[in-house]
């Protein structure tokens, strides 16, 4: 039992540290010589940053990107705390639901992030702000980790509604 536990304690952190990764790090869309991610664009070279603002086109999605990736991760974190939370003050055989309910709306945010940025990357990157043309890159690892994370939330959510508490 004891391995089992640490194993999902592991996942559990391994999910939120996906979430951080591709909330904060700069490579959703990147080219040959510039990287754009849903709060900035750089351009590789000069290592120059430009934030991306209300002046961008599409500017909507790309808030609705950043808060849903945000909440994903809040979810995470809260979710693990309070699985630790219920690890000691649940009884024995009663199930983790409260914590799987929380992992499961991580999922769902993460999901509509990314499913967001897919639909309208073609529109985030074709405003004229951009000191380059962006719209000829390709998506980055960030973007690939946030599926990634998807992925490993919506596992880690049906394991606590499936895992009883034992001795």
């Amino acid at each position: 039992m004891l391995i089992l536990l640490a194993f999902i304690i592991v996942f559990h952190i391994t999910s939120a540290a996906l979430l951080f990764i591709s909330t904060i790090d700069n490579a959703w869309w990147v080219g040959d010589n510039f990287s754009t991610d849903v709060w900035r664009m750089c351009v590789t070279n000069t290592s120059t940053c430009t934030a991306i603002t209300d002046q961008f086109n599409d500017y909507q999605s790309i808030q609705a990107v950043q808060a849903t990736m945000v909440l994903s991760t809040i979810f995470c974190c809260v979710a693990f705390l309070v699985f630790i939370l219920q690890l000691f003050r649940l009884k024995q055989g009663e199930r983790f639901v409260l914590t799987s309910i929380i992992q499961l709306l991580s999922c769902l945010c993460v999901m509509i992030a990314a499913s967001i940025y897919t639909d309208r990357h073609e529109e985030l990157h074709k405003s004229n702000e951009y000191n380059m043309e962006v719209s000829q890159g390709q998506y980055g690892y960030s973007f690939v980790l946030a599926w990634i994370a998807f992925a490993f939330t919506l596992i880690s959510g049906v394991m606590y509604l499936v895992l009883r508490k034992r001795k």
